[in-house]
């Protein structure tokens, strides 16, 4: 019995993408970071749309092939085959797009971890749990890679397993043209037809564009060229043609290629061509090893590169089997794929880092009466948020699902946040009105200096009788901030707030999907406590009704003598996964340290006994049923 329905073999590589779209290599100013290089992407292609991936392949022993490791677990991609090479760093690939034909691209690929895959890194027991083994043509450039890919065949035919060959040309790879041709698609090479020969007549399944179909038969005609192939492999033929889709040849070859079963491809704006191929193959793959029509493969292989091809990375941005789902039934009304909202909400949230099903968190904040830093005999705010934090860590005792709010606009706490809390950190100006996000010029330059794990908070106060320019300057300033987070794949937590007013569920309902129709998507809400369970629900509905993918309501507590009964009305519902404590919960503890009447011990010990009794209060009330996993991309 198989666990694995594919095993991918050889490069893998943290691709830096070029930024500023339209300029040479030599003018890009930043990078954006992935997971590269084609069999790891095949790997986390195939493992997005739902099927059991593994990679078996070299990373150093360095933060970029740590950075690779726990990206392709994130993924669901097996990682038994990865080894961790102590004498080698991860290959590196510098990229940029110039336009739609013009890629440039340098390899850093000197005696990198992945060109040492040798004899020893092929697991037999491994290659025989899995249904195919996906072995590629740029490692059959290596001696210790084509030895290691051979002995990969020998194990999978003798398990009766597929064997499926990327054909994967890359001149540059294979010593050809220098470093400056890493661009360059095709070159002549006897030594390239020779190495792929001895593969073609052991494969299933070979794959490839026309040009690759030409150096893999010694060809340079593309019937001449499957003609060739054909005479020494039975496989399943597919030649991808870019825009026009794909031919499948399963049998003869006919008179021409549009004799054959042609697939066409979809009419969308090419935006990068680097890694489309790799999301086609995913795709392909999604339905040949499920034995569907080849028809249907090349369907799904279409839609995958069309998705790949419409955005600027290349792993990070293939298609989740929800998001290929949708646009499969829907289609766009884009003819630029990265500009349809709805496609790239389903991406974002089918591709977001796990998080707890519950969080209870505590507000670092300092109340309003804490003296200014320096006031003579008295302890600073920074200290004191540094004891708050100290309490969330004591209450949560190695748990997970416990966090911190940092409503504070300094940093200063960066570096004593524990790595296992969830952390949030406020953008906006505390009471303004309207609403004033603190980005000190640029909220996107401010977003980009952040951990890409800390969640952006924001709170908007929201009245009924607010003057239509203030709602609107609201509006204004909460789709900027979602345009942002959006756009640097940031997660953020919106927290609505009455002020003094008794918060009306309706109205409040009413808000939350005006905000939905204006596409303010937070992954969170805070609200504040509700009158019982029917108005709780009514705030639900809202949020499930424009977007089943909210990760969820935390409710927002700053009366401690009212947080336990607010617990235990909004346990009840589903959506609502846990709470902020804050405001008068630490005020007392805050005030009695300030006048030296507690010392630090002490009132770290009282705060987190207090978040500990929240705590208990949830999980009373909580039915652990309503817990389940979040849906995933899978």
């Amino acid at each position: 019995m198989t666990q694995l329905d594919l095993i991918s073999i050889g490069r893998v590589s943290v691709d830096l993408y070029g930024q500023q779209v339209g300029s040479r290599l030599e003018d890009v100013a930043t990078f954006a970071k992935g997971v590269g290089g084609c069999p790891a992407n095949v790997a986390i292609g195939a493992a997005r749309l739902g099927l059991r991936s593994a990679l078996i392949s070299r990373v150093g022993d360095e933060p970029m092939g740590r950075f690779v490791q726990e990206q392709l677990r994130r993924e669901g991609v097996d990682t038994r085959g990865l080894r961790t090479d102590p004498q080698r760093l991860t290959s590196l690939v510098l990229l940029s797009v110039r336009d739609e034909r013009s890629f440039p691209l340098i390899f850093y690929r000197e005696n990198c971890a992945d060109s040492a895959l040798c004899t020893d890194d092929i697991d037999e027991a491994l290659i025989g749990s899995a249904r195919a083994v996906l072995v590629t043509g740029t490692h059959f450039s290596l001696p210790g890679g084509a030895r290691a890919q051979h002995n990969a065949i020998e194990a999978a035919l003798a398990h009766s397993r597929q064997v499926i060959l990327d054909i994967d040309y890359r001149p540059s790879l294979w010593g050809i043209g220098g470093h400056d041709a890493g661009e360059s698609r095709y070159a002549r090479s006897a030594q390239v037809t020779q190495a792929l020969a001895a593969v073609l007549p052991r494969c299933h399944l070979v794959v490839g564009t026309e040009e690759e179909l030409h150096i893999a038969a010694g060809v340079e005609d593309t019937l001449a060229a499957l003609r060739q192939i054909r005479s020494v492999t039975d496989a399943i033929i597919v030649c991808k043609r870019g825009p026009r889709g794909c031919v499948v040849l399963a049998g003869e070859v006919p008179r021409s290629l549009e004799a054959a079963l042609v697939v066409p491809g979809l009419d969308i704006e090419i935006y990068n061509v680097l890694g489309a191929g790799d999301a086609f193959l995913a795709g392909f793959l999604k339905g040949f090893l499920a034995g569907a029509a080849h028809e249907e493969s090349a369907r799904l292989a279409n839609a995958c590169g069309a998705l790949a091809v419409s955005r600027l990375l290349c792993s990070s941005e293939f298609p989740t089997w929800r998001e290929l789902e949708h646009f499969l039934a829907r289609g766009s009304r884009h003819r630029a794929l990265r500009r349809d909202e709805e496609l790239n909400h389903l991406h974002r949230v089918t591709t977001r880092r796990p998080r707890p099903a519950v969080l209870r968190a505590l507000a670092i904040d300092v109340p309003a009466s804490q003296p200014a830093r320096g006031t003579p005999g008295s302890g600073s705010p920074e200290r004191f948020r540094e004891l708050m934090l100290e309490a969330v860590t004591d209450a949560a005792a190695g748990r997970e699902g416990f966090g911190a709010l940092l409503r504070s606009p300094d940093n200063t706490l960066r570096e004593a946040l524990p790595g296992s809390l969830w952390v949030a950190r406020s953008v906006h100006r505390a009471g303004s009105r309207p609403l004033e996000l603190a980005d000190g010029g640029s909220l996107g330059v401010e977003l980009t200096e952040w951990p890409i794990d800390l969640t952006v908070h924001c709170r908007c106060e929201h009245r009924p009788d607010d003057p239509p320019a203030v709602r609107e300057a609201d509006e204004r300033s909460l789709a900027r901030l979602a345009a942002v987070c959006r756009a640097q794949g940031r997660e953020w937590l919106l927290e609505i707030g009455a002020g003094t007013a008794t918060p009306d569920p309706e109205t409040l309902a009413r808000y939350l999907s005006r905000l939905y129709a204006l596409d303010i998507r937070p992954d969170w809400w805070g609200l504040e406590p509700q009158s019982n369970t029917a108005a709780w629900r009514l705030c639900v509905r809202a949020i499930t009704e424009n977007d089943g993918d909210c990760r969820g309501v935390l409710v927002v507590l700053e009366d401690a003598a009212r947080a336990g009964e607010a617990l235990a009305d909004a346990a009840g519902t589903a959506l609502v996964r846990g709470f902020i404590a804050g405001g008068s919960i630490v005020a007392d503890a805050a005030a009695a340290w300030r006048a030296g009447q507690l010392a630090d011990v002490a009132v770290v010990a009282g705060m987190a006994e207090r978040l500990a009794a929240l705590v208990e209060v949830w999980a009373m009330a909580r039915d652990p049923r309503l817990d389940e996993p979040q849906r995933s991309g899978n």
